[in-house]
């Protein structure tokens, strides 16, 4: 197929190198040209504009940040919409609302055109192994069109329902992982102050019940203090903003995630978006006048005990 892509970061780039390694003709459009010197080796088409993308392509592929930047590639004189001639598909990889998905799904619709939200889980390492899980809204029939190129992409596929459960889908992950790691942030703060190694309560967790992919890697990212980035913690902010207010218009509780949330807002508010989501064991700390490390809690904890 001719297919575009759009957000050439951390997640787009292996992307449309798994895409190109395929087979597929690969056109990219950039907002800042220096982001495609990464695929000069592939010689991709380059795109003026996104309309001149969607005019050039079958399938266009789209992985940015929030409801606002998807808005911004499809709608205007430039923009996808512009370009989308009938039978053109939009699959939009990005976790943004369910309802800017709906908007879109239709408003593509309304000239002949098809849209698919398909929201991944599994960050930078999925990407770049090709291995994502991916969580599709939008027509059984045209998930079936783009599904050669999605398996390209990721290692399960799960049509979720019509336009916007995809993004449902992956608010949920959104709400069990990062729970996750505020729960595994907690338990090794706990053996901290408790005057116990955080690295051994780590591997001893490991064994039992409480064993995850979160423990295996957050948890280790904790016990090595190496807070740079997987993925951004403004990202996990930004995926619980979505949440909890769509939460909010159903009336639905969610009793659980509005503590994370405020976690969150914690770790905002102190200057370490930019840094990884384990960064939620530095909130802890700093919440308990601990500061750095839970070396000072480990102290303080002995020094009870010998009292």
């Amino acid at each position: 197929m001719k297919v575009g892509c759009i957000g050439l970061g951390v997640m787009g780039l292996p992307m449309a190198r798994h895409l190109a390694a395929a087979g597929h003709e690969l056109h990219v459009w950039a907002r800042r040209p220096a982001s495609l010197a990464p695929l000069a080796d592939l010689a991709p088409r380059v795109a003026a504009t996104p309309a001149a993308l969607a005019g050039a392509c079958d399938v266009v592929i789209s992985i940015v940040t929030a409801d606002a930047d998807v808005a911004g590639l499809v709608y205007g004189p430039e923009g996808l919409l512009a370009g989308a001639a009938p039978g053109f598909i939009h699959v939009d990889m990005s976790t943004i609302s369910s309802g800017m998905a709906r908007q879109l799904a239709a408003a593509y619709r309304g000239q002949g055109a098809d849209f698919i939200d398909a929201p991944v889980s599994g960050g930078a390492q999925g990407a770049q192994a090709a291995t994502l899980a991916i969580m599709a809204g939008g027509e059984a029939a045209t998930l079936e069109r783009v599904r050669p190129l999605l398996t390209c992409l990721g290692s399960r596929i799960v049509h979720v329902g019509e336009s916007g459960a995809g993004q449902v889908a992956k608010a949920c992950n959104q709400m069990i992982m990062v729970a996750a790691i505020e729960a595994v942030a907690e338990a090794l703060h706990l053996a901290a102050a408790a005057g116990a190694d955080p690295a051994r309560v780590k591997q001893a967790l490991a064994g039992g019940s409480a064993a995850s992919r979160v423990l295996e890697v957050m948890g280790e990212r904790m016990v090595q203090r190496d807070f740079a980035a997987g993925i951004e913690a403004r990202l996990h902010h930004k995926d619980f903003g979505i949440l909890l207010r769509q939460a909010f218009q159903l009336g639905v509780p969610l009793p659980l995630m509005a503590q994370v949330g405020q976690q969150l807002n914690v770790l905002m508010g102190r200057g370490w978006g930019r840094e990884d989501t384990a960064c939620l064991l530095r909130v802890l700390e700093q919440g308990d006048g601990s500061g750095e490390p839970g070396r000072q809690s480990q102290s303080r904890a002995q020094s009870r005990t010998s009292r």
